[in-house]
């Protein structure tokens, strides 16, 4: 199986932020974007598959869902 990977410029458009926050959040290691990545060398990568999983869990009806998912 092939997986995509995206550079965080294409994650980041994915999930509405920029790369600069997802760099911050692999570096910090805070909640907030938890996405995981793939470290090859310097380059960082993101699996599609993850972004539409992350997505996916973070993707609510209402604004009680989201209180109860914390």
């Amino acid at each position: 199986m092939s997986e995509r990977l995206l550079t965080a410029e294409k994650a980041g458009e994915m999930l509405g932020v920029t790369a600069k926050s997802l760099a911050n959040s692999r570096y910090t290691g805070t909640k907030g974007l938890d996405v995981p990545f793939v470290k090859m060398g310097r380059i960082i990568r993101y699996q599609e598959s993850a972004i539409l999983a992350y997505i996916e869990a973070n993707t609510f009806n209402h604004t009680g869902e989201a209180k109860e998912a914390l």
